[in-house]
C-alpha cells in the first residue's frame, strides 16, 4: 500500500511572502558575488523584476507565488552547478515565455541574442516527455541541437527538474509517478553525463521516493540505524590514513566517509540479490588533496600506494581515471580495500580541482580548460550527437532509447591499429567501432581482429581493446545487423542502407506489378496501385512493391479484380492479407492467426514479435501499437515492459495467445552444467532425436570442469520450451537451464 505524504499546509501572508521572496532574491545574489562584473547586478534585477511581474498571478500547485521556482532554479545553477550571470537570468526567466504574455523578441530586446537563444532552446524542452511519441522525438532532437550548440540549456533545465523533483509533493499521484518516471529515464542519466554526480544520485533517490516509496523508507530507516556504527567504523579506518598521509608530507588533504544512495544501495540489492546487510560497501570514503596542477598525478598515487600498503586492495576494483577521464571530465582513483573486520571499502582520491569536476561537471570543466585534450573530451560528445541528429529519422519512435544507449551510458575506451583513441559506449560492437571510423568501413565489415585475434562483428568490445577491422567490397549491411549495433550512427547507417536496398528491390515489384496490370487491361496509375495497398494491407506503395518483387505477395489473386474501363475495383468480401510463414515467425501469417487481439474487430491483424524480447505462444504478453511498424508483441517481464507501460499507456492492446501448433518460433537457452564425457552428446539427442526440436545454432564453450552451452531452437510454444527445460535439467550433471532471449543471446 502506497502512503501519501501530505504536505504542511501553505499558510503565509501577503506581507511574509514579498519578505520570502527578498531574501530568496539576496540569496541568489550572495551566490553570485564572486562572478559578478559592472552592471550585471542590474541586469540580474532587471530580470527578476520581469519574471515577477510576468508570474504576479500565477501560483505553484503548494500554493506558494510562483516567482518562487525560477529563484529557486537560479540558485540550482549558481550554487549547486557553478554557473554564472547569463544563466542565472536564464533561470529566472526560464518559464515566462511558455506561461505568460512575455515573448521571445521581449527578451531579446531587453537581454541580447545569446540569453533570448536559451530561452528558446528551454521552452522547447518543456514538453519533451509527452504521450504523441513522434511529437517527443522531434523536441527532443530540438534539445539536443540546443545542447550541443549552449550546453546551458540543459544544465538550466536540469536544475529545473530537480527543483520540480524536490517539490513533488504537493503533486496529485499520477502526476508524481509520470515526473519521477521519466527523471530516472532520462534527466539522470543526462546529469550523470553532464558530470553533474550529486545531482544525478538525488534525482535518482527523489524518483525512487515517489516509485518504490516502501523500499525507499526501509531502506532509509535501515541507514539511520546503522548510522552511529558506520560513523565509528568510518573513524576506525581513517585515522592510520590520515597519519601515514601527514608522515609522507601530504599535509593539505580532506579526508571524509559518507554513505552511499539509497537508490545504488537499492541498484546492488536488486542485481547482486542480496539483502541490506549483506551490501558490503554501504559507504565510500573520499580522500581530497591539493597538489599543484602537475603533480596531481604524481600525489594521486602516492596515497593510493600508502592505502594499500595499509589495507589489501582487490585488485579487479582499481578503477583508474586519472590516465583517462571520463568523457564527463571525471577524473580520480576508485580502489576497494579490505578494511577491519573484513569489510570491503571504497576508496576513491582526487584532487580539489577533480572534485569540482565531479561536484559541478560540465560547468567546472569549462572553467579548468588547461589543456586542449581537456576539453576535446566534451566536444567529442557533442560532434558525435551532431552527426547522428544530422541523418535521423524524425518520426523514430526508438530516438529517445537510441539515444539513451548511445550516448547516456558509461563509455569504453578502445585503441585503433595506430594507438588513436575511440570512445564508445558500453556495451558497443566491432562493428560500432567499424561504423565509427567510417560509415563505407561499418557497412563493408566482414570481422575485426581484436588485440589480434579475430572475432566475429557482433564481439563486445571492452576497455583497452585494439581493433583492426576486415572488409570485403561484396558485404553489405543486413537485417540482423540492427541486433549487434548500439551506437545511433550505426544504426541510422544500416537503416538507410536497408532501406536502400528495399528501394532497388521495390522497382522491380514495380515494374512486375505495371506488366500485370496492363496484360488485364487496367492502368498502372495512383488509384489503381492505391486500390492494392488496401487490398493487400500493406502501410505503402513502396512496402506494396517491394513484397511482390520477394514473392511475398501473389499478384494471382487480380484476376478475381472487376475492371471498370481502365480501373480496378477490390473484390469482396475481403481475404485476410496473404503473408509468408517465416521459420522465426517474425511477420506472423494471419490465416490461421494464433494470438487473440482485444478491442479490435477482426482478429486478422498483422502483428510482428518484439525483438527485444522474442515472446513465443504460452508467454505472457501485451500488444504495442508503434508509430511506423504497426502492432508489435511484447512479453510482459520484457526490459522494455516498464518503459513503454509508464510512456504509452494509451497505446497498450491487451493480447493473449490461442492454440496453433504450426508455426515455429526462435528462441534460445543457456545450459550450463560440469563437463563431462558424452554430455553434448545427450543434450543434442534429447533435443533434436527425442524431442524433435529443430537446432538453429549450438555454441559450447568449456573450462574448469563446467560448461557454458548456448543453443538456439525453433519451439512451437511456451510448453515445448517448459518440457525441454524439464527434461534437460533431469540429465546427469546439469546445473542450470535458463531462456535467454531476452538479452539478444
Amino acid at each position: 500500500m502506497d502512503t501519501v505524504v501530505v504536505p504542511p499546509k501553505y499558510n503565509l501572508t501577503e506581507a511574509q511572502e514579498r519578505k520570502e521572496i527578498v531574501r530568496q532574491y539576496r540569496a541568489l545574489l550572495r551566490a553570485l558575488k564572486m562572478k559578478l562584473k559592472k552592471g550585471d547586478k542590474e541586469l540580474i534585477r532587471h530580470a527578476f523584476e520581469m519574471a515577477a511581474e510576468a508570474h504576479k498571478t500565477m501560483r505553484r500547485k503548494s500554493g506558494e507565488p510562483y516567482i518562487t521556482h525560477p529563484l529557486a532554479v537560479a540558485m540550482i545553477c549558481a550554487e549547486e552547478i557553478g554557473l554564472g550571470v547569463r544563466s542565472s537570468i536564464c533561470a529566472l526567466l526560464h518559464d515566462t515565455v511558455e506561461d505568460t504574455d512575455l515573448t521571445l523578441e521581449d527578451i531579446e530586446r531587453e537581454f541580447g541574442n545569446e540569453i533570448a537563444r536559451i530561452i528558446d532552446g528551454l521552452t522547447k524542452i518543456a514538453n519533451v516527455v509527452d504521450n504523441n511519441t513522434t511529437q517527443q522525438a522531434e523536441n527532443f532532437k530540438k534539445i539536443l541541437l540546443t545542447l550541443t550548440d549552449d550546453p546551458r540549456v540543459i544544465l538550466i533545465k536540469l536544475a529545473d527538474r530537480l527543483h520540480n523533483m524536490r517539490t513533488l509533493d504537493s503533486m496529485k499521484r499520477e502526476k508524481q509517478l509520470k515526473i519521477a518516471s521519466e527523471t530516472v529515464y532520462v534527466y539522470a542519466p543526462l546529469a550523470h553525463r553532464m558530470g553533474l554526480y550529486a545531482i544525478k544520485t538525488e534525482m535518482e533517490d527523489l524518483a525512487m521516493k515517489y516509485l518504490e516509496p516502501e523500499t525507499y523508507k526501509e531502506i532509509a530507516r535501515k541507514l539511520a540505524e546503522t548510522k552511529r556504527e558506520r560513523s565509528r567504523y568510518i573513524n576506525e579506518f581513517i585515522r592510520p590514513i590520515k597519519e601515514k598521509l601527514e608522515q609522507a608530507g601530504i599535509l593539505d588533504f580532506e579526508i571524509y566517509g559518507r554513505p552511499k544512495s539509497i537508490h545504488s544501495i537499492w541498484n546492488k540489492m536488486r542485481k547482486k540479490d542480496v539483502t541490506f546487510d549483506e551490501v558490503y560497501d554501504l559507504f565510500a570514503i573520499r580522500i581530497i588533496l591539493n597538489p599543484p596542477y602537475e603533480r596531481e598525478k604524481e600525489e594521486c598515487w602516492k596515497a593510493y600506494s600508502l592505502i594499500t600498503d595499509m589495507y589489501n586492495p582487490s585488485p579487479e576494483r582499481l578503477r583508474d581515471w586519472l590516465s583517462n577521464p571520463k568523457s564527463n571530465g571525471y577524473e580520480a582513483l576508485h580502489t576497494t580495500v579490505m578494511g577491519p573486520q573484513g569489510k570491503w571499502v571504497e576508496v576513491q582520491i582526487r584532487t580539489k580541482r577533480m572534485n569540482e569536476i565531479a561536484e559541478k561537471g560540465l560547468a567546472a570543466h569549462y572553467k579548468y580548460k588547461e589543456g586542449a585534450g581537456d576539453e576535446s573530451r566534451f566536444d567529442q560528445w557533442f560532434s558525435q550527437i551532431r552527426e547522428v541528429l544530422a541523418n535521423q529519422d524524425t518520426n523514430s519512435i526508438d530516438f529517445l532509447q537510441e539515444f539513451k544507449t548511445s550516448f547516456l551510458t558509461e563509455e569504453i575506451y578502445v585503441y585503433t591499429p595506430k594507438g588513436d583513441v575511440k570512445m564508445l559506449p558500453k556495451g558497443a560492437t566491432a562493428l560500432d567501432f567499424a561504423f565509427s571510423v567510417h560509415s563505407d568501413i561499418g557497412s563493408k565489415c566482414i570481422g575485426a581482429k581484436v588485440n589480434h585475434k579475430l572475432v566475429p562483428i557482433g564481439h563486445k568490445l571492452r576497455s583497452g581493446d585494439q581493433i583492426e577491422i576486415i572488409t570485403s567490397s561484396k558485404q553489405k549491411p543486413n537485417e540482423d545487423w540492427l541486433n549487434m549495433v548500439v551506437t545511433a550512427k550505426a544504426k541510422s547507417k544500416i537503416k538507410d542502407s536497408l532501406k536502400e536496398d528495399r528501394r532497388k528491390l521495390a522497382d522491380d515489384g514495380k515494374y512486375q506489378l505495371q506488366r500485370k496490370l496492363e496484360q488485364l487491361g487496367a492502368a498502372f496509375n495512383v488509384h489503381n496501385v492505391d486500390e492494392l495497398v488496401n487490398y493487400y494491407k500493406t502501410q505503402s506503395q513502396l512496402e506494396l512493391f517491394y513484397r511482390i518483387a520477394i514473392k511475398n505477395l501473389d499478384l494471382k489473386e487480380l484476376k478475381d479484380f472487376h475492371l471498370q474501363g481502365d480501373r480496378i475495383e477490390t473484390p469482396r468480401p475481403v481475404k485476410p492479407t496473404p503473408s509468408e510463414s517465416k521459420p522465426d515467425a517474425d511477420r506472423t501469417p494471419s490465416k490461421d492467426s494464433e494470438l487473440i487481439i482485444f478491442g479490435e474487430s477482426s482478429d486478422k491483424i498483422l502483428y510482428t514479435l518484439a525483438n527485444c524480447c522474442k515472446p513465443i505462444p504460452g508467454d505472457d504478453v501485451f500488444g504495442f501499437i508503434t508509430a511506423t511498424e504497426g502492432l508489435k508483441i511484447h512479453r510482459t517481464n520484457c526490459p522494455n515492459a516498464a518503459r513503454l507501460l509508464s510512456h504509452y499507456g494509451h497505446r497498450v492492446v491487451k493480447t493473449k495467445w490461442a492454440k496453433n501448433k504450426e508455426i515455429s518460433f526462435l528462441t534460445g537457452i543457456r545450459v550450463l552444467g560440469l563437463d563431462d564425457v558424452g554430455v553434448i552428446n545427450k543434450i543434442t539427442n534429447l533435443i533434436s532425436g527425442e524431442m524433435k526440436i529443430n537446432i538453429n545454432a549450438l555454441t559450447i564453450e568449456a573450462k574448469e570442469g563446467m560448461f557454458h552451452g548456448n543453443i538456439r531452437l525453433y519451439v512451437h510454444d511456451k510448453e515445448e520450451l517448459d518440457e525441454l527445460a524439464q527434461r534437460l535439467k533431469a540429465l546427469t550433471g546439469i546445473q542450470s537451464v535458463d531462456r535467454y532471449d531476452t538479452e539478444n543471446g
